[in-house]
């Protein structure tokens, strides 16, 4: 099985990132991370695990693979949703931050748009934890 996580260079995508990592590693499962944002690079995993490489050993250690994905959609939470649902994922991780209601408004959510579209369970997760 697989767990996809939503990654952003930010603290929020950060902790989606080391919680995925380390629950597929307790699992014995594959990570594929989606990128959360518009118009930025792919991740390299390679370079994401050397920025953490006391969280991608125990994945290792398991046989554990790390991988990138994206989809054909525009909004990066319908390309989250889309790729778990092609790999079956067991999980979805999204970073969750405080946002205004005017934020809310102008300008969505991508983790409310996997959590509200998801057809598997998703763990949201906060920067500081």
């Amino acid at each position: 099985m697989t767990i996809v996580v939503a990654y952003a260079d930010t603290p929020p995508g950060h902790a989606a990132l080391r919680h995925g990592v380390t629950e597929a590693a307790r699992r014995g499962e594959d990570v594929v991370l989606v990128p959360a944002v518009r118009d930025r690079p792919l991740p390299d995993p390679g370079a994401i695990a050397q920025r953490w490489p006391a969280v991608f050993e125990a994945l290792q250690e398991t046989g554990g693979k790390v991988s990138v994905e994206t989809a054909d959609l525009q909004d990066p939470g319908d390309a989250v949703v889309q790729v778990a649902q092609w790999h079956d994922a067991s999980m979805i991780v999204v970073g969750l931050r405080h946002r205004s209601p005017v934020g809310k408004v102008l300008l969505g959510s991508t983790a409310q748009r996997i959590l509200l579209d998801a057809t598997t369970p998703v763990l949201g997760v906060k920067a500081d934890t």
